[in-house]
């Protein structure tokens, strides 16, 4: 028969086998540190794509393509507003320089508004001297609708390549959401815009932050998110 003393020293003998137990503040300790990492690895994420919205912004990539596609902005009646004509006069150099022989105007209206921004881009682009028959008007009431527009007209049209000209800290999203697409993209930022300042900088902010999370889960689930 065993010995009940036997029995006890080998209850013993495994409980001093087995590791004891983490201790509660260990186990919070290293939650600390995996949340500090996910926080440190996300910093340096958004910090790369706000280094990159400043550097591509501030790139200028102009070449021949098959069209030279303007951002659409606010306008009034039919007058661009000061930030939208800073863009359109841009595509009137690039257009002087022989870059593409299409021009691509963008951008819907608001509620009671009698024109488009495509509209009031094109009048003002003809008034300056860009053919009337050398432009096409497409709407889109945000930059992603009006890039998906810009590639169903160059579906039709056998077009691939885009010059894409809009504001600085708005130039690596345009490209992105085109290249997403299926587009072959450049950018030619306006260097006139009357965002100035302090304003640059927190428009890169966010654009930053739109980028950060657009990257991972695609451009269009993040307009479905935003709106």
């Amino acid at each position: 028969m065993t010995d009940d003393a036997d029995l006890v020293d080998d209850a013993a003998d495994a409980s001093a086998a087995e590791p004891p137990a983490p201790a509660p503040r260990n186990r919070w300790r290293l939650a600390r540190r995996v949340c500090a990492g996910v926080v440190a690895v996300l910093a340096v994420y958004f910090l790369a794509n706000l280094w990159l919205v400043f550097r591509t912004g501030n790139t200028d990539q102009a070449r021949p393509v098959d069209a030279i596609v303007v951002l659409g902005a606010a306008q009034y009646d039919g007058r661009p507003s000061p930030q939208l004509a800073a863009r359109l006069d841009h595509v009137v150099q690039l257009w002087d320089q022989g870059r593409a022989s299409l021009v691509v105007t963008t951008g819907g209206n608001r509620p009671g508004d009698r024109f488009t921004e495509a509209q009031a881009s094109a009048t003002y682009l003809v008034d300056r001297g860009v053919p009337a028959d050398a432009i096409v008007q497409v709407g889109g009431s945000n930059s992603y609708d009006s890039l998906v527009a810009v590639r169903d007209e160059f579906r039709g049209r056998d077009l691939g390549g885009v010059l894409l000209v809009s504001d600085p800290y708005h130039a690596l999203r345009t490209r992105l959401i085109s290249q997403e697409l299926g587009l072959t993209a450049y950018v030619s930022p306006t260097r006139t815009s009357p965002v100035r300042g302090s304003d640059v900088f927190w428009h890169e902010v966010k654009e930053a932050a739109g980028i950060s999370l657009g990257r991972i889960i695609g451009f269009d689930r993040l307009l479905a998110i935003t709106g």
